[in-house]
């Protein structure tokens, strides 16, 4: 009997009250209507899955969400997990291809992804897969799984892919091609307007553009260090 699946690892996270409104990034985030791979990478704290969120209402692209954890380190559980997903925004994705991992004669790794490619091609809109921290997996069988999806994807499918570190794939061709928008470190640093409208929603007192110019050297942008550095500053009169 196979595990139930975890229901909360299929939702797509809420945005936070007060969260930064980023418009270059999501006009930099709407040229990935045009390419297979949207790769967002950059250490934690960075701000990139509030990033591909934000992007997502705006767009209202039809999405199916996918939060890695260490135990998804397991092809059958990982597909098991996938394919939960798509059917969230398309019901017709059916069991067959995780069926075929199940039988007497096991169908190969590729063979059953044919399988699922074959019924991601009949939906009938465009979409996006995200698989959000995708660094935790180290299964080489996923790494080549979804080396094989990329190859092949229909031209309605997207794949999103946030990581603490470029995933082992091979999509150098895709880059080539033109295929992949990446989203890296650089361009996630909030810059002197975003630090400020940051800054002034988490303090009740103004902070000097001085002040702000500091915070911005000192974090380099890096939105946690923001983060931690407003929390220490409330309730204090000398900034």
């Amino acid at each position: 009997m196979a595990a139930p699946l975890l229901n909360t690892k299929l939702n797509i996270p809420q945005l936070r009250p007060g969260f930064v409104s980023r418009p270059r990034l999501i006009e930099q985030l709407d040229k990935g209507l045009h390419r297979k791979l949207i790769l967002i990478s950059a250490p934690a704290g960075f701000g990139k899955t509030t990033l591909l969120c934000q992007w997502i209402a705006e767009t209202q692209l039809p999405t199916g969400w996918l939060s890695l954890d260490e135990e998804d380190n397991d092809f059958t559980r990982f597909l098991s997990y996938l394919i939960a997903a798509l059917q969230n925004l398309h019901p017709g994705i059916d069991q067959t291809a995780l069926a075929l991992l199940h039988t007497p004669q096991a169908q190969s790794t590729k063979g059953v992804l044919t399988v699922l490619l074959n019924q991601l091609e009949e939906i009938p809109f465009d979409f996006l897969l995200v698989l959000d921290d995708y660094h935790l997996i180290e299964d080489q069988t996923i790494h080549q799984a979804m080396d094989f999806l990329l190859s092949y994807l229909p031209p309605q499918m997207h794949l999103g892919i946030i990581s603490r570190a470029d995933p082992p794939l091979h999509f150098a061709r895709l880059r080539a091609q033109g295929q992949v928008l990446e989203v890296r470190m650089s361009d996630l640093r909030f810059d002197q307007a975003e630090c400020a409208q940051f800054i002034s929603g988490m303090l009740d007192t103004n902070i000097s553009k001085t002040d702000l110019v500091k915070l911005q050297n000192r974090t380099e942008g890096w939105v946690s260090g923001l983060q931690m550095v407003a929390m220490t500053l409330r309730g204090r009169e000398n900034v």
